[in-house]
């Protein structure tokens, strides 16, 4: 038995551990206030991991999910207290070997304020909400307008 590779990231109301485990079987994950439980059978030698988080914050068991995919299982754990920052995922500060931090999906929303949030929102509502109608057609271009370039003329045949 052997703990599964683990990558996590915080957000403002939940914190996302993705268990990184392929072709998992009979996964089980346990969501308690101040802990969560993982296990599960991967690949097709069925090698048994198990992993228990004691986390650094609450959360509420009940509204906390998990979601399995062929290369691995995501758990969203619904932060207890809604807007405090997680520095780490666990309690203790000591480092897990199995454990590291998504920076793919990592963002600094704490510096972000609720005005730069919805302007950045407007911003990209009007980005979607333009259509392409009013743009001239740059493809018929030439067809509209007859101007006499010097490269239009035609070039001497070669000898």
């Amino acid at each position: 038995m052997q703990p599964a590779t683990a990558k996590w990231y915080d957000r403002r109301d939940s914190v996302f551990v993705e268990f990184c485990v392929e072709d998992s079987k009979d996964v089980k994950v346990n969501f308690h206030q101040s802990k969560i439980d993982f296990s599960c059978l991967s690949g097709t030698d069925n090698i048994k991991h198990q992993n228990t988080v004691e986390l650094f914050g609450e959360i509420d068991p009940k509204e906390s999910k998990h979601r399995r995919t062929d290369r691995s299982v995501l758990c969203c754990l619904r932060k207890a207290e809604a807007g405090k920052s997680w520095p780490r995922l666990t309690k203790d500060k000591t480092k897990c070997n199995w454990l590291s931090v998504d920076f793919n999906n990592w963002k600094d929303w704490e510096d972000d304020s609720d005005e730069d949030l919805s302007s950045f929102d407007k911003f990209s509502e009007m980005m979607n909400n333009m259509g392409g109608d009013d743009l001239p057609d740059l493809d018929g271009a030439d067809d509209e307008h007859d101007s006499a370039d010097s490269d239009d003329e035609k070039m001497p045949d070669l000898e």
